[in-house]
């Protein structure tokens, strides 16, 4: 049960594992020099403190740290065994369309072990991975490949995406918020202080960000609110005007106009 993953290297490639996802605590005395794999291997680590030497080049690995090694690898590894090593990992076989192996260029990152941005997510994807994986059944087996190939996406976007700044981190925070609740009075004031910046400070970041003014950003926010609101439920255009902080009933209408191309008061058929 497999299907085409793209990968952020340009290459499409099916993954199919080759052993069932689990779980290890690495043992006090644990030591490991491996022969040359002869599959990719994947290791998400959840706790403890470790290290390994890879490619001639030696790494920390603590909870969230990810790896993906190759075939023909030869990594070694051990760890503080007052701190052991949870593991969570399988062996996998990537391949191309028609099936022959995959390039390590394609799948594999330059800095193979890396720690993960969201290990939350990471860490509830190994979880239902393994779950699914140990149903046994036919839905279990995709669950459980989609939530692999969900932690590779994970990794590579992580290993191909730079870090976000401390400012486009808060801008992606706020913007996340305004969208959820584009009711609420939001100030200029009040964001530029959550985001660290003068006001002027703000409405140039934020703008550069978005493409448009934290202003104009409301707007657009509240007129999808309001056009969802119109199209899914029975409430009428003064209602909805009202639900999302609107006084004027024309002035909501003219924005709503603006941003769509036609009054609120036209419900699609």
């Amino acid at each position: 049960m497999t299907h085409l993953l793209p990968t952020p290297y340009g290459a499409e490639i099916r993954v199919r594992p080759v052993t069932a996802p689990t779980y290890w605590r690495c043992e006090p005395g644990w030591s490991w020099h491996a022969r040359p794999l002869p599959d990719h291997l994947l290791w998400y680590v959840l706790d403890g403190v470790g290290h390994l030497t890879l490619d001639g080049r030696r790494h920390a690995l603590a909870a969230g740290s990810c790896v993906l090694f190759a075939p023909g690898d030869e990594p070694v590894a051990g760890h503080d065994p007052r701190r052991r090593l949870l593991v969570f990992g399988l062996h996998l076989r990537l391949s191309t369309a028609d099936g022959a192996p995959v390039a390590p260029a394609a799948v594999v990152p330059a800095e193979r072990c890396r720690p993960l941005r969201d290990p939350a997510l990471a860490a509830a994807l190994a979880s239902r991975c393994d779950a699914a994986h140990r149903r046994g059944d036919r839905f279990g087996s995709r669950q459980s490949l989609l939530c692999l190939e969900q932690l590779l996406c994970l990794y590579w976007d992580d290993a191909t995406r730079p870090a976000p700044e401390r400012v486009d981190a808060a801008l992606e925070q706020i913007t996340q918020e305004i969208r959820q609740d584009p009711s609420r009075r939001w100030t200029v004031a009040e964001l530029a202080a959550r985001a660290a910046l003068s006001r002027a400070q703000f409405t140039r970041r934020f703008t550069a960000y978005t493409g448009m003014s934290p202003a104009r950003y409301l707007i657009r926010a509240r007129v999808d609110r309001a056009r969802q609101l119109l199209t899914e439920t029975n409430m009428s255009v003064g209602q909805v005007a009202a639900t999302l902080g609107y006084t004027d009933l024309a002035y909501f209408s003219r924005q709503y106009k603006q941003c769509t191309g036609h009054s609120p008061g036209r419900r699609p058929a």
